[in-house]
């Protein structure tokens, strides 16, 4: 085999690699969390970054602390759905993708939105670094739209 050949294939196989690993770090995580959302200590423990966004503070004068945390678990839940369904067929891959764009801009967005989220601590600046993970989740996200054509075109 020539080197050019072997370094494409090697190239591909990585890719390929990093990508299902990303899918599979995704819906680890999205899973995880989204069932976490059903518990009592998670609707507490977002509430105070849903209250005070822009796009989702009047759900809570319409529903329960925990309706509200229900509500986004398992929207991260059909995320996954999505995800997986994703891998063979192109409609799901387009709702994971902008599922997954939705669900991490609007987590970003409350570093922005949430009164105290920074603070100094020996004169550096630090926030809540549970949301700052959500940068990388997004880039992840916009690599799903990038399937490999032969597994997802159905």
């Amino acid at each position: 085999m020539n080197l050019l050949k072997h370094n494409t294939l090697t190239s591909t196989k990585l890719f390929l690699t990093g990508y299902y690993l990303s899918i599979f770090g995704l819906t680890v995580v999205l899973l995880w969390l989204g069932i976490f959302k059903f518990t009592a200590a998670e609707a507490a423990a977002i509430k105070p970054l849903l209250a005070n966004h822009p796009f989702s503070a009047w759900m809570y004068s319409v529903f329960s602390v925990q309706t509200v945390s229900n509500i986004v678990g398992t929207f991260e839940i059909l995320t996954v759905l999505f995800l997986l369904l994703g891998l063979l067929y192109r409609f799901f891959k387009v709702l994971a993708n902008a599922a997954l764009i939705i669900t991490f801009v609007t987590t970003i967005s409350f570093l922005f939105t949430t009164p105290g989220v920074f603070k100094t601590v020996e004169g550096i600046p630090i926030t809540d670094f549970f949301i700052l993970k959500d940068i990388l989740l997004l880039g992840a996200g916009l690599m799903v739209l990038n399937v490999p054509k032969s597994r997802c075109e159905v």
